[in-house]
């Protein structure tokens, strides 16, 4: 009978660690998102109709994901609760480039979460 709980004890234990590898990962994918848009140079964030340099855009995204708690668990739960749209008005984000083009933020996000996690060929 000890075994078994010995056992059981190591499996969780096993999958405890491989969980939270897993979501150490996905951490790290939502920090290099955040820090995509931070970086940004002579970019805008728009929100809501205002423009936002890449600094205010992050902590305003910072302050979502924290006020988001346990619903975002991966980077794709970051973009589609967080970096894509307002939860007041529910219009979504944009990002204007330097180059003046502007893109829709899950669309920037997205592509961005394929450079850091390119497809397997």
């Amino acid at each position: 009978m000890k075994s078994i709980g010995v056992v059981a004890l190591v499996v969780l234990t096993l999958l405890s660690t491989a969980f939270g590898a897993a979501n150490d990962r996905e951490h790290q994918k939502i920090a290099f998102l955040i820090s995509s848009v931070e970086n940004l140079k002579d970019a805008q964030f728009i929100r809501n109709g205002s423009a936002y340099d890449g600094k205010r855009a992050a902590d305003h995204l910072r302050l979502k994901l924290q006020q988001a708690g346990d619903q975002v668990q991966r980077a794709d739960d970051f973009i589609r609760l967080c970096a894509s749209k307002s939860s007041v008005t529910g219009k979504p984000y944009l990002i204007r480039l330097p180059d003046g083009k502007t893109v829709a933020a899950d669309e920037f996000f997205r592509k961005k979460l394929k450079e850091y996690d390119p497809p397997v060929k």
